[in-house]
């Protein structure tokens, strides 16, 4: 089937339709929410550090990209979502309902959720309302094996936010591949998910098979956050 992916500029979401297009999908068109001029959002649905850079996926894809700012917030906090009126996952649902405007052919979306059941219910509850299939192939994996994955399927990635005990900004630009060691030794001392899913590290992907060329980072700079761990680059 024809599938719009959801990105944010992480490996997740990227290695996620990598496993669509496996799958026999095709991934026609992009979607990604920004927080525009806000900078880096506390939100427990979206990824928006590296936010800045979505284009240059979307140009190394050569697919169309279609984004929205988040104006919404976390209105409706509840386990089991429901439409709320301001609330931020409205935002998914106006860009999802943009781009089937733009591509009737589109029946699936791509989505790199791995252990949020807070982010995966409401995104079904989008797919559900403009009667779409989210497709969720990282959903529960095991988080060692998957990031093993996709370093085995050549996905190449950075860190771009460190918020860990263990992490510190000189990882900040560093690849997976060369953080995975350390990452499996924090996991078995201090139970750091591998793949980040307790909010450790954030990452950008700079080249993948979907891509047609790679993204090269010629200069970047590091933001301290509020957290005692927290930088990003």
């Amino acid at each position: 089937m024809d599938v719009v992916g959801l990105i944010s500029g992480g490996k997740d979401s990227c290695y996620n339709m990598m496993c669509a297009v496996e799958a026999g999908n095709r991934v026609v068109a992009l979607a990604n929410l920004h927080p525009g001029d806000r900078g880096e959002l506390d939100s427990y649905m979206y990824q928006s550090v590296g936010s800045e850079g979505i284009e240059m996926i979307a140009e190394s894809m050569g697919l169309p990209l279609y984004r929205k700012e988040i104006k919404g917030t976390p209105i409706n906090q509840a386990f089991d979502y429901s439409t709320t009126k301001g609330d931020e996952v409205e935002d998914l649902y106006e860009l999802l309902k943009d781009v089937k405007e733009h591509h009737p052919s589109v029946q699936g979306v791509s989505v790199g959720a791995i252990l949020s059941s807070y982010q995966k219910l409401r995104v079904e509850d989008v797919c559900r309302r403009l009667g779409l299939t989210p497709l969720c192939y990282l959903w529960e994996r095991d988080q060692e094996k998957l990031l093993a994955d996709m370093l085995r399927n050549e996905l190449n990635a950075i860190l771009i936010k460190v918020a860990a005990v263990g992490l510190n900004r000189n990882h900040l630009g560093r690849t997976l591949s060369e953080m995975s060691p350390l990452l499996s030794k924090l996991h078995a001392q201090y139970g750091v998910h591998p793949c980040g899913e307790g909010g450790e590290y954030e990452t950008f992907v700079l080249d993948c098979p979907l891509f047609r060329r790679a993204i090269h980072v010629d200069e970047s700079e590091v933001r301290i956050g509020l957290s005692l761990f927290a930088g990003c680059v």
